[in-house]
């Protein structure tokens, strides 16, 4: 019953389709917006009737969200006299509480179990994104503040998507988890700097101001959210299983936002800001997977590493924008590259899913620490 209902959905998007061709011949382009957004509405729902498809809904959504604020960006950028750019930072802390709930101090001991796996990942996260990211930059001569949010997306850690590719992916979800969180901690330190010397030539960064930004923003939610996931542990399923809903509607909210914020800018440049969106991540795939080869990691590391370096937080990234005062322009580079990064990530986690490591890798700390992850599973 529930499949033919979903099934509903994709009969109602594939009609979206020929509505759209009919009013632009027909001249009716006022009306193109209301049935594109409705088309991304009902093939997020409809895709749900199918298993390997559902886990793209997320991603649909995003597309229907910066639909939403191509065409009717009033709707979004304020309501009812409220600026609704205001949103941003609370709901990435809401977003960051989740994260920390979902974490344990047990996570942050892969440290200590995988020193090489988290050295190597944290150095090619924090050094090959924010270089590529200065090269784009450069190479493609976009405007200074537009140009220092791309390299704020490739100084930010990664995100919990990436945690999610890598479970996907068949790789060391321990792994994954611990950069995470390790990256993730390490922000409030490593992102100013790295903006300091990166994006320093393009617009003035005050180490200070953003270091306190990020720590507000992510490390007193996590911290919190350790400690509610500490006493309550058992006791609030509801909250684990409500806070990835919670979290990826966050994220759709923040990407309406900040494209409705940047329209103008993303109509002028959009095309090239999807270019780079493109060879930021998959050069971030490359490098980060065969610079794990060269060090002679196992197949299932690689893969992981891969992904934590090619997918960084853009909504921490648009919180950094906001609290910049520059999400026009500085947050325009998060809300193209996070759907692309989706997208990207989870076909790469899905081939990877379907072409399992010829060779499994033997070390027993490694067994240790996959039977872990199976027992917090």
């Amino acid at each position: 019953m529930i499949e033919k209902f979903y099934k509903t959905f994709l009969v109602l998007a594939g009609l979206c389709i020929p509505a759209i061709l009919l009013l632009l011949i027909f001249g009716f382009g006022n009306l193109v917006g209301i049935m594109v957004i409705g088309l991304f509405v009902f093939l997020a729902i409809g895709i749900r009737a199918y298993p390997s498809l559902k886990g793209f809904s997320f991603t649909v959504w995003v597309f229907a969200s910066v639909a939403l604020a191509m065409f009717y960006p009033s709707l979004i950028t304020e309501v009812r006299g409220y600026n609704t750019e205001n949103l941003i930072v609370p709901l990435i802390q809401v977003i960051m509480f989740g994260m920390g709930t979902s974490l344990s101090l047990g996570d942050f001991a892969g440290v200590v179990k995988m020193p090489k796996a988290v050295g190597v990942g944290l150095v090619c996260q924090y050094s090959i994104m924010p270089v590529v990211g200065v090269s784009l930059a450069l190479l493609f001569g976009f405007p200074p503040e537009i140009a220092a949010g791309i390299v704020l997306v490739g100084a930010s850690p990664s995100g919990v998507a990436s945690n999610v590719m890598a479970f996907i992916a068949k790789g060391n979800l321990a792994l994954s988890v611990t950069l995470t969180a390790i990256a993730t901690m390490l922000a409030p330190l490593t992102t100013p700097f790295l903006m300091q010397v990166f994006a320093g030539q393009f617009i003035p960064i005050d180490f200070y101001t953003m270091m306190v930004s990020i720590f507000k923003m992510v490390i007193v939610p996590i911290v919190a959210g350790l400690a509610f996931n500490r006493i309550f542990r058992g006791k609030a399923g509801w909250l684990h299983r409500a806070m990835p809903l919670i979290s990826m509607a966050g994220i759709v909210i923040i990407i309406g936002i900040i494209t409705a914020s940047g329209r103008d800018h993303l109509l002028s440049i959009g095309l090239l800001l999807i270019i780079a969106a493109v060879i930021h991540n998959i050069t971030g795939y490359t490098l980060g997977y065969w610079g794990c080869r060269l060090v002679g990691m196992d197949e299932k590391s690689c893969r992981t590493i891969a992904l934590e370096v090619g997918m960084q937080n853009a909504g921490l990234a648009s919180g950094i924008a906001v609290e910049m005062g520059r999400v026009a322009t500085m947050g325009l580079a998060p809300a193209v590259f996070g759907p692309w990064m989706n997208i990207s990530g989870s076909f790469l986690a899905n081939w990877w899913r379907d072409h399992t490591p010829a060779e499994e890798d033997q070390n027993p700390v490694s067994s240790a620490q996959n039977a872990d992850v199976e027992r917090t599973d």
